[in-house]
């Protein structure tokens, strides 16, 4: 399936900015950068689960906040671009 983590970090401390970069830390383990703060993870139902607790673990739910959207497994119809596309399609093959 196909989620969509959008996050905002408080970072007026340096706790704050520790936590920025933790959340994209573990974001980047399940899927890829899309914009600066929103991340497409292709995860299964267990992989979610454990990437939702590292996230809960790592924020603070009074100055911050986390979004998850479930796009599901046709997700390809549900995005739409506009503009330059930051990412690579996570289901074609990649040749490096």
């Amino acid at each position: 399936m196909m989620i969509v983590i959008t996050y905002d970090v408080n970072t007026e401390t340096p706790a704050g900015r520790r936590r920025l970069r933790r959340v994209a830390k573990a974001c980047m383990k399940y899927g890829q950068r899309v914009q600066n703060s929103v991340f497409e993870c292709s995860v299964s139902s267990s992989d979610y689960v454990v990437l939702r607790h590292e996230l809960d673990e790592i924020i603070d739910a009074e100055h911050d906040s986390l979004r998850f959207y479930n796009l599901g497994a046709k997700y390809s119809t549900r995005i739409e671009y506009v503009g330059q596309q930051r990412h690579l399609p996570v289901d074609d093959v990649m040749m490096i």
